[in-house]
């Protein structure tokens, strides 16, 4: 098993030397990470961290950095349904890649960030829980009627935020359809990209 080092600082106080965790500095600023397949797991430490920055202080904005292929469906919108609920402003920012359900919680910003050469791939969902092989008729129907349920959702996510109508969405979404930065702004997934104005390189 690999053992991830924590990048830390050096800070010198009225102690003498204090050793301190990048992660917990940029927590301290109000700026958290999913870098991760969005799985249970991950969505449960991005979700206390962002009941944990609301409770601190629900009028002052947090910033998500972005960079995921995507993954379970039912924790990301889990998450995604808190951060639009939650009273703290979100700026979510895509530093790389924001596939499937990292797009999903990306789109759940009111100022939606791109780096120049970042992408965002946006698709319908796919059936979860392993093969059809097996499954007796009523089950298989009822395995698509929640994954067509789950599609409706996805793609009123997506709609509400590119101001869009679902019909739209669905069209777009029936392949793996991949926005390029400007592509994303012109569609309406983003609403700026980074260093495009003067200013812009402070989030």
């Amino acid at each position: 098993m690999t053992n991830h080092v924590q990048p830390c600082i050096i800070r010198e106080n009225a102690r003498g030397y204090e050793r301190i965790e990048i992660e917990d500095e940029l927590m301290q600023n109000r700026e958290i990470f999913l870098t991760d397949p969005v799985s249970p797991d991950s969505m449960n430490s991005l979700l206390k961290q962002l009941m944990f920055l609301n409770r601190d202080d629900p009028d002052k904005m947090i910033t998500l950095y972005i960079n995921s292929p995507g993954g379970e469906v039912q924790s990301g919108i889990a998450v995604y349904d808190w951060m639009k609920l939650m009273p703290a402003p979100l700026t979510t920012v895509c530093i790389g890649t924001a596939a499937s359900m990292g797009a999903i919680l990306f789109l759940a910003g009111s100022r939606r960030i791109m780096t120049r050469h970042s992408r965002i791939m946006i698709h319908d969902p796919a059936p979860g829980g392993g093969s059809l092989e097996g499954m007796k008729p009523a089950e298989i129907e009822k395995r698509l009627d929640d994954l067509k349920q789950t599609r409706e959702v996805i793609c009123g996510v997506i709609a509400e935020a590119a101001g869009k109508t679902a019909q739209e969405i669905m069209s777009v979404t029936c392949e793996d359809s991949w926005f390029s930065a400007e592509e994303a702004i012109q569609y309406g997934l983003a609403t700026e990209i980074m260093g495009n104005q003067k200013g812009d390189d402070q989030i």
